[in-house]
């Protein structure tokens, strides 16, 4: 029987196979490779999609954070607050921008986003961003964030890597806030065929200056008013990405109609707490996250059995050796903690077939029992 991955990019590929194909060729014939106009398209096509004014491509997500960050004018002696339980690229943006990650934990309610209060409790007169992430492929409540970021005189940065398409209350994940950045990386919803991202802003100084930064701080050519970095969307992804955005609606659609298969086949399980997702939002599920006793055995069982599982997080960003220097002794953020002990990421792409999800629910009801 054949193994079922986590995400199969094999599929995706073949609905865009030949538009890329002929995209490509056109990329080849000019030789425009870096800043072709193909980049140009896809900027303003990904800004409409999301609701904003600009879409500044870059080289991958992690450099999207840095340079929004720094668009804003966040720097040495700052800090900025973000969730424990994310990707360890959250925070290492805000070390790469120059300034201090100041950790919060999650929410214990089946969402795992960032917990509001608990992001009004860590701000001080440092405070000059707060970093919501929309984690599994649902927005966080920005609108619980924006009041804070106000009152302390910061900016709400979005890190919106897992959530191309979602909305809340009808807006865009990365629409959100002051600022957001994306990951294109090729496992996200909207997946390039290697390392991009991109920054999001309604701001033209903003999106100016993200553009500078990413460009060698040099807004043409040998006239450089700061120090950036080299952090350009290659033409060649563009194209990728443009063919993909054409069908990402409906890529979106099959996931949660996934989702809801999982929770239907799931239902009888009562060791098996299901991802639940928050008022006001349209989830794209980017992962369907579930949480499991004995979770690490489990996992071994489903691998062992040919089902692609995963784990997101196994350590939060804390009890990172990377973090320890933060300070944080483990039992600090005690959500994120046993979330990161318990979690575990069910197969899911939006071609993923009934048999197949009939087959990860009952090998994980098999590992429990």
């Amino acid at each position: 029987m054949n193994p079922i991955p986590l995400v199969d990019l094999r599929a995706q590929h073949a609905a865009v196979a030949g538009e890329v194909a002929e995209g490509w060729q056109q990329v080849l014939a000019r030789t425009a490779f870096i800043d072709g106009p193909q980049v140009a398209a896809f900027e303003n096509e990904y800004a409409a999609f999301i609701g904003t004014r600009h879409c500044v491509g870059l080289a991958n997500g992690t450099d999207a954070i840095e340079i929004a960050l720094r668009a804003l004018g966040v720097g040495a002696g700052d800090e900025c607050i973000l969730p424990a339980n994310t990707f360890i690229a959250t925070a290492e943006a805000v070390c790469r921008a120059g300034a201090t990650p100041v950790l919060v934990d999650c929410t214990d309610d089946g969402t795992y986003l960032i917990d509001a209060a608990a992001v009004e409790a860590a701000i001080t007169p440092r405070t000059r961003a707060i970093i919501p992430v929309h984690l599994y492929g649902q927005a966080a409540p920005v609108e619980l964030l924006l009041p804070l970021a106000e009152r302390a005189g910061a900016a709400v940065v979005e890190d919106a890597a897992q959530s191309q398409g979602a909305r809340r209350h009808g807006v865009g994940a990365g629409a959100l806030g002051h600022a957001a950045a994306t990951s294109f990386y090729p496992g996200k919803n909207l997946g390039a065929y290697g390392d991009a991202g991109a920054a999001l802003t309604d701001s033209d100084d903003v999106a100016a200056r993200m553009r500078m930064i990413g460009n060698h701080g040099s807004p043409r050519k040998y006239e450089h008013q700061l120090v950036g970095v080299n952090s350009r969307l290659d033409t060649l992804q563009a194209v990728v990405l443009s063919a993909k955005l054409r069908r990402l609606a409906g890529w979106n659609a099959a996931r949660r109609a996934a989702a809801a298969r999982y929770d239907t086949l799931l239902a009888d399980l009562d060791e098996v707490a299901r991802p639940r997702t928050l008022d006001g939002n349209e989830h794209v599920w980017h992962l369907y996250v579930v949480r499991v006793p004995d979770r690490d055995r489990v996992l071994k069982e489903l691998q062992a059995a040919g089902i692609g599982a995963g784990i997101h997080y196994p350590v939060p960003i804390h009890l990172t050796e990377a973090f320890a220097g933060l300070g944080h002794p483990e039992g600090e953020f005690p959500v994120s903690e046993q979330a990161s002990g318990e979690l575990l990421s069910l197969p899911l792409f939006a071609e993923i077939t009934d048999g197949q999800q009939e087959r990860v629910a009952g090998a994980l009801k098999s590992a429990l029992r």
